[in-house]
């Protein structure tokens, strides 16, 4: 087992692969050093008003490059709630994919190990009003004993916000609120944490949310603006806010905070779709094809239904070659769609008709 260890913890706001447990070689003389903490928050897009159910997933990468002794085979994560409990736990390869599903609102510890000992520690607030993915990926290196500590890239904007420890049971007990669907318990005690600490920008966020969730949507969207004000570049609160302004079809507004969410997490397959959206429900669908086609790479499967709005842009536009190319690659992810038959005979029809031109 490593004999020293050299940790760079950081709390992070947010925030694949077949998993497996081979077996773990025996190794010494090396420790592990947390290099980069990258977080990505994906929304999926689901009915209104639902709450719960999260995911939380990462890639967990290693550099093995600056050492030659035997490597361990895998590495365990572990979910732990605020409360120190174990909640899941699952064993992936280097350059694996952890994920855990079920989630309720609240904050969790992400836990590295290596033979049961602790080599990575992370923190990740897991809340929103829809049903989300939660990215939060972990880079670690390992380096020989004596190496010198050197952080490679910078912490993510939306980290963990330091609260007094009164207010932390406040914003505790008004997530599992919200999560308990107590939206008017759950707002007043948010409101309590404002009021001790305005700059609370997860705080602001978070009565945004319950606000959301109420459709109450003219206090949601001030406290959206409350949090970006606090932390200007908050992207959860620039995608609620601009996801919020497409329900109120406030298009125009719903662009604005939806580009700077897309220049904050570029990597964001949903904010670059809802962006393309917004566009499109503008009428500006040159726009919008860039953005689209932008989460369709970010994320192929979970955006297949894209191809579809991208094939009805294309037919309106007379581009009936670009629409059938686009059902062909839907249908290649959704075989079993229940209109199979429509889109084939489009694409039949196309190639007959380019075939004949």
């Amino acid at each position: 087992m490593p004999n020293m260890l050299n940790i760079a913890e950081s709390t992070i706001r947010h925030a694949g692969a077949e998993l497996f447990r081979p077996r773990v070689r025996k190794f010494s003389t090396l420790f592990l050093l947390i290099i980069v903490l990258s977080a990505a928050a994906t929304e999926r897009r689901t009915a209104f008003g639902q709450v719960g159910g999260h995911k939380l997933f990462g890639d967990l990468r290693v550099d093995e490059s600056k050492v030659s002794e035997a490597m361990p085979l895998s590495y365990d994560v572990l979910l732990y709630s605020m409360a120190g409990n174990m909640l899941q736990r699952i064993s992936i390869p280097n350059r694996g994919r952890y994920q855990f599903l079920g989630l309720a609102d609240g904050q969790y510890d992400v836990v590295v190990e290596v033979e049961n000992k602790v080599v990575a520690r992370v923190r990740v607030l897991v809340s929103s009003p829809f049903r989300t993915d939660f990215r939060q990926d972990i880079e670690l290196e390992w380096r020989r004993p004596g190496d010198n500590f050197k952080k490679t890239s910078a912490v993510s904007a939306d980290e963990f916000y330091k609260r007094t420890s009164a207010n932390e049971k406040l914003f505790r007990d008004g997530l599992r609120e919200k999560e308990d669907r107590k939206y008017d318990q759950a707002a007043n005690d948010l409101r309590r944490v404002i009021a001790n600490d305005s700059y609370d920008f997860q705080a602001w966020a978070e009565l945004a949310n319950v606000h959301f969730l109420q459709r109450d949507f003219d206090e949601a969207e001030n406290e959206y603006l409350h949090a970006i004000d606090a932390r200007p570049g908050f992207f959860l609160a620039l995608f609620n806010l601009g996801r919020l302004e497409i329900v109120v079809k406030k298009y125009d507004v719903a662009t604005e905070a939806l580009l700077k969410a897309v220049r904050s997490r570029p990597e964001s397959p949903d904010a670059n779709y809802f962006l393309g959206d917004a566009y499109l429900r503008m009428k500006k669908g040159s726009l919008a094809v860039g953005y689209l086609n932008e989460a369709l790479r970010l994320d192929p499967d979970g955006m297949a239904e894209v191809h579809l709005q991208l094939a009805t842009l294309y037919r309106a536009a007379a581009l009936k070659d670009k629409a059938a190319a686009e059902y062909e690659e839907f249908l290649k992810k959704r075989p079993d769609y229940r209109d199979r038959k429509k889109l084939e005979q489009f694409i039949a029809e196309s190639k007959k008709q380019r075939a004949s031109g």
